[in-house]
């Protein structure tokens, strides 16, 4: 049987590979979620396929995404990443990243997993789409508008609708895999 995917994952073998063994299948482990969540918020603005090629970049820099490690960077760590060329230099996504760490360490300080902590908003049931089709994706929900605004009143950094409904989907909050 074929794999059905959508065009933007037929686009090179990099984007199949992706799709075939990443995009939207839940993810659970905490460092994996954090490291979806930064990466998308990295990819604002840019493709995802940028942000794909240089997550191995990504992964040296934030130290694998480790969130201890990461919470615990510095202003000489972020002026050491803004030099960085193989990473996206944005000095606010950059900050942005480091404070989420931190947001998520102090909910694992509670009891609480980051894991828990996302999969609560979709009541930890993936939202299937049904998709039988290639259809665009909208940007964004009221679902990841309210996941959005409480991610902010909870202290998290750059985490837009748009982005939130991106990380949903890549880590399987929403299945939108083509059935």
């Amino acid at each position: 049987m074929t794999l059905k995917r959508p065009q933007w994952a037929n686009s090179t073998l990099e984007m199949q590979n992706y799709y075939d063994h990443y995009w939207g299948f839940p993810v659970h482990d905490d460092q994996q979620l954090f490291a979806m969540l930064s990466l998308e918020l990295f990819q604002a603005g840019l493709t995802w396929q940028t942000i794909w090629r240089r997550r191995e970049a990504f992964n040296r820099a934030f130290a694998n995404f480790n969130i201890e490690k990461v919470a615990s960077f510095t202003d000489e760590d972020i002026n050491r990443l803004c030099e960085d060329e193989t990473i996206i230099r944005n000095r606010r996504k950059i900050v942005a990243v480091i404070n989420n760490a931190q947001v998520i360490l102090r909910l694992l300080k509670t009891g609480k997993t980051f894991d828990n902590y996302v999969w609560h908003f979709v009541d930890d049931q993936p939202q299937d789409l049904g998709l039988t089709t290639d259809v665009e994706l909208a940007p964004k929900t009221p679902a990841s508008e309210e996941i959005a605004k409480q991610m902010r009143r909870d202290g998290f950094k750059f985490v837009g609708p748009t982005i939130i409904y991106s990380f949903m989907t890549a880590v399987g909050m929403v299945n939108a895999r083509l059935k």
